[in-house]
Formats: structure tokens, sequence, C-alpha cells
């Protein structure tokens, strides 16, 4: 890898999903869970959950680009969610599961627009788009036990159900961009 790492900050429902599939892509350095997008300093995932401080469920992607582009994960990002319910992700209801790009510079917020136009242009969805591209301005890590959840808890059935079928579907459709 490059030594020069460039982060994405993402929401697309539970950050269960999200950073499960991103442990898994070729260029990804690291994935945390956390909060973004809200208006109270270092949120517990309670109070995200009772949906009074605005955070949406994250997860910050550092990432190499010279490996990945940003175009390429939010390809994924938008392969692995549906981008067109508002404050909703299947079961999960509410802000905190609401899709959003917080771009960290003007070009992710260009790019951020243009996939999106893409998508858009495309007829992919047959709803519009939701997503909120937003600029960002702080992420607070979830706690430890957020952390992996995924690769540590695959029998729980939320990982059997929900997050598993899209690890599966990323999986297939991106194969050749896996890490192993």
């Amino acid at each position: 890898m490059g030594n020069k790492l460039e982060v994405a900050t993402l929401a697309g429902g539970c950050f269960w999903c999200l950073e499960a599939v991103f442990d898994e892509l070729k260029g990804v350095e690291s994935v945390e869970s956390g909060y973004s997008g809200g208006h109270a300093p270092n949120p517990t995932y309670h109070e995200v959950c009772d949906g009074d401080t605005g955070h949406a469920e994250v997860v910050q992607v550092k990432f190499d680009p010279a490996v990945v582009s940003y175009r390429d994960l939010l390809t994924v990002f938008f392969t692995i969610h549906d981008p067109t319910t508002l404050n909703r992700q299947g079961n999960d209801v509410g802000t905190q599961y609401r899709s959003a790009i917080f771009y960290h510079n003007e070009e992710q917020k260009k790019i951020a627009e243009a996939v999106i136009a893409e998508i858009e242009t495309a007829k992919l969805w047959d709803a519009p788009i939701v997503t909120e591209v937003t600029p960002f301005e702080a992420f607070y890590r979830a706690e430890d036990y957020h952390q992996e959840y995924f690769a540590h808890n695959r029998f729980q059935p939320y990982c059997q159900f929900v997050v598993a079928p899209k690890v599966a579907k990323f999986r297939q459709k991106f194969a050749a961009k896996l890490k192993r």
C-alpha cells in the first residue's frame, strides 16, 4: 500500500453491515464504526438509537487511493444498501439509519454528486436517491463491542439475516476486489 491514506465517512443503515463489507475490500486499511452528522458531542449508542442526537451510524474508512478509489468505495456503498429509503434500511428505522456521505473535501463532494447523478440517469433504482451529501464535521467512535461486530458475532440472528446477505452480495459482485 502507498503511504497517503484518505478517509471516507459513510452512512447506509446499520454500521455493522458497512463495516463487514468494507473490511474485505482491497485497498482498505481500516474501518471503524461510529457516529456522525449530529449535534451532541460524544454520543452513546443508546442516545443515537433514541434519535435525539441527530447522528447517523457511520463507518469511517481509511483507504489507499492508489489501490481503491473513492469512486470505487461509493460504487460498493451504493450496491450494498438501498439509497432510496429515507431514514430506513429494511427493518432499521430512524434518522440514525439514513443514507449519507460525509465528504472530507470538495473533490469527494464532486465525486459523490457525480456518482449519484450517474446512478439516477442509469435508473438503477425505481425510486429517487435520498442519500445526503453533507460536509464532514466530526466522527465519534462507537463503543468497542460494535467494532468488528460481524466478525465476532456471525451467528447472532441479526448478523445471519441482515449482515451476512449483504456481505455475500458484495463478495459475489466484487470478487476481483476482495483482499483474499
